[in-house]
């Protein structure tokens, strides 16, 4: 799994990328379990979600990792979820 970060991480360099997708990561997966309780207001936090997430490639100049392999539709969340970890202290996370 830790190569699967590691490439996403090499995607991400760009610090608008990485808001865009510290914006619009949380907002697809917060729209998902909403889906049952309000699919308008679930399908369009999904599609902003989105929208954030391709505006972050475009300023980052490559196309989305899960492209390659769907399998980081899930390492995108997992990613940012460390990172915000990492941010208020509670894992630490080592540079290479």
């Amino acid at each position: 799994m830790s190569s699967f970060v590691e490439n996403y991480k090499a995607k991400h360099q760009h610090p608008l990328n990485k808001l865009t997708h510290s914006i619009g990561i949380p907002l697809i997966v917060v729209s998902l379990p909403l889906f049952f309780w309000d699919w308008r207001w679930a399908l369009g936090l999904f599609v902003l979600g989105w929208v954030f997430q391709f505006v972050g490639h475009a300023i980052e100049g490559n196309s989305p990792a899960f492209y390659s392999n769907p399998v980081y539709l899930l390492v995108g969340p997992l990613w940012l979820l460390r990172r915000a970890l990492a941010a208020v202290g509670l894992i630490r996370m080592g540079e290479k």
